[in-house]
């Protein structure tokens, strides 16, 4: 009896032992081939295609150094996002077929690692006063390096999206040439010293520019050039205010020789009218010669105003200017909106016309149909009132369009005249000279295609990203996709089409799109109410008004009875009108408040509920075949 409880128990602890090194052998044959089970809906946590198209291309080794100070102060969050900075290094390195070589060093003081950190750039991060550590990665390719210096864990949406482009850097190492001309200050200026800013005496180069500086040799291209050079591949024109007819023939001929367009025309720039509060121009701006002869327009006086696309950032007075582009907005299938659902684009124009014979025209983004064009200075000037005299014209208003197609020029006589010049016999020769020579372009050879924005401030910052300071650093968090929107157009246009997925998935969101609408239809129910209340109220005070004026200036303080009882009985009018106006408001925040209430009690105690059921289903279903046993 006691050999066989021997005899059993070792067994027992055999097997215990077996099952333990079968889990560990298991565990360690899965961890390194990095299998992981995704279940988001966009994977964000899987390389993306385009990921694996840049590693699928490496015909030379890819070094990546990934360096991570491992103190015992380390912060805990920051442990955690490093494991997972290694897990998708790891995924990088498998993707790869061991063309991707991971080196990890904790960069501890007075070591070894820390002289390659420094090396690197990666240098140290304070954290606290009495903490930093160093938490970066250098990418190398035979000569070439690039390194990040600061992996912020608020950019991890971004992380594979910089891994990526480090990797793409080095392994491309000349870059395209890209343009931008605009009449804004998007590389950065001196502040004016009538409008100082506290602690800052410049103003800061616009986001989109600095990002693209990162992957492409950005040349600034002037308001008053004559030509566009040769090496730039693709032109951005932003808010080209006051364009010459001289500039718009080098766009022109730019266009004709093959280069890539992206076109942001604006009826009113929010940007330039906070640069130059005080004057008194319209902040339009416009390509009217080359849309004219593109078969386009634009009216630079209206503005389009999208009571379904209102974006919930911004105050209720303004937000119905500022439309928030989701899926149903922009047009299917097309790479550059890959996973992008959220873009903002503020007093934005509409695209009107028909392409001329040889083009094609795509619309990219448009507005909803509980739409309006109305004028853009009272947009400015008064946007509540522009809400309160909103009217659907049940119409879809092109915001971005696509042309594709053999381009015409929309200067058959040539090179237009310089007007800025003041010497007769200078424009005669230049005239004469226009004339000899035919060296302009007429048509392009090939197809080329050009891309036209009736918006040029939803390139700004403040419509892209939220800026925070982490520990001393300035760290740019996006809250839409127009970042992503810019890259992904200037990267398609350029020729690297691979990066476009990995930096769009940072940007995701799920707006509730069926409760916006229920929301819409439940304040027009009211908008009409609250018109005519709004009228009467100013009927009466303009009756009150006009009672005042009649009376003479020497009785100015003395009403007779007659005008006491009027004046008394208007203003009672005025009361009641202001009372039954509070109402229909107050109700109209019930409606929308009692909406969002149910969709949260149907998202808190819905499934809960569907579980209850479901097992009391169960319970009756098997007591009733106990029963019938």
């Amino acid at each position: 009896m006691k050999n066989k409880t021997i005899e059993s128990l070792l067994y027992s602890t055999i097997g215990v032992v077996g099952i333990v090194i079968l889990l560990i052998a298991i565990n360690f044959i899965f961890s390194a081939w990095r299998m992981r089970l995704d279940l988001t809906e966009e994977k964000a946590y899987t390389l993306s295609d385009g990921t694996k198209k840049i590693l699928s291309k490496l015909d030379t080794p890819v070094k990546i150094r990934f360096y991570f100070t491992r103190g015992e102060e380390t912060p805990v969050f920051l442990k955690n996002y490093a494991q997972r900075v290694e897990d998708l290094l790891a995924e990088f390195r498998q993707a790869s077929k061991g063309k991707i070589i991971i080196e990890k060093y904790d960069p501890q003081p007075d070591t070894d690692a820390e002289d390659a950190a420094n090396a690197d750039g990666v240098d140290p991060q304070q954290l606290t006063p009495t903490i930093s550590v160093r938490f970066g990665i250098a990418v190398s390719c035979l000569d070439q390096k690039f390194t990040i210096p600061y992996l912020a864990p608020e950019r991890e949406r971004l992380l594979e999206y910089d891994i990526a482009r480090a990797i793409s850097r080095v392994i491309n190492p000349e870059r395209p040439v890209v343009g931008i001309m605009s009449a804004l200050p998007i590389f950065g200026q001196q502040v004016s010293p009538f409008m100082p800013r506290p602690g800052q005496d410049r103003q800061e180069p616009w986001l989109f520019y600095s990002e693209l500086e990162k992957d492409f040799t950005v040349k600034k291209i002037d308001m008053d050039t004559d030509k566009i050079d040769d090496d730039v591949k693709v032109l951005i024109v932003v808010h080209p205010k006051n364009i010459s007819e001289k500039t718009q023939f080098a766009i022109d001929q730019f266009v004709l020789r093959g280069g890539k367009l992206i076109a942001c025309i604006d009826p009113v720039s929010v940007m330039d009218s906070q640069s130059s509060p005080m004057g008194g121009q319209q902040p339009s701006s416009t390509l009217d010669k080359l849309l004219k002869a593109w078969g386009l327009d634009m009216d630079t006086s209206k503005v389009i105003v999208d009571m379904q696309c209102r974006s919930p950032r911004y105050h209720p007075k303004v937000a119905h200017l500022v439309t928030a582009l989701s899926r149903p907005n922009m047009k299917a299938d097309e790479i550059f909106f890959a996973q992008l659902d959220n873009l903002l684009f503020p007093f934005c124009g509409a695209i009107t016309g028909t392409p001329v014979e040889g083009l094609k025209m795509d619309v990219l983004l448009k507005s909803s149909t509980d739409s309006q064009l109305v004028d853009g200075f009272m947009a400015r000037l008064s946007s509540e009132q522009v809400a309160k005299e909103f009217k659907p014209s049940g119409k879809e208003y092109n915001i971005a369009v696509r042309l594709r197609g053999k381009f015409k020029t929309a200067f058959p006589n040539g090179k237009p005249e310089d007007s800025s010049s003041g010497d007769e016999k200078d424009k005669d020769k230049e005239k004469k000279d226009n004339a000899k020579k035919e060296d302009y372009l007429k048509e392009s050879a090939k197809e080329n295609v050009v891309y036209i924005f009736a918006d040029s401030d939803w390139l700004h910052d403040q419509f892209s990203v939220d800026v925070q300071n982490f520990f001393g650093h300035r760290i740019m968090i996006p809250h839409s996709g127009n970042l992503s929107l810019i890259q992904n157009l200037v990267e398609m246009l350029s020729g690297d089409e691979n990066l476009i997925n990995a930096r769009s998935r940072a940007t995701v969101s799920r707006p509730f799109t069926r409760i916006r609408d229920i929301q819409a239809k439940a304040e027009a129910k009211f908008l009409e109410e609250i018109k005519k209340l709004e009228e009467e109220r100013e009927n009466t005070q303009r009756k009150i008004n006009e009672l005042q004026a009649k009376k003479e200036g020497n009785q100015r303080f003395i009403l007779s009875p007659e005008q006491k009882a009027e004046l008394k009985k208007l203003r009672e009018v005025e009361a009641q009108t202001a009372r039954r106006l509070k109402e229909v408001r107050k109700e109209l925040r019930k409606e929308v408040d009692a909406l969002e209430s149910r969709v949260k009690w149907l998202n808190i105690a819905g499934m809960p509920l569907l579980v209850s059921l479901f097992g009391l289903g169960v319970a009756l279903y098997n007591k009733k075949q106990r029963a019938a046993k």
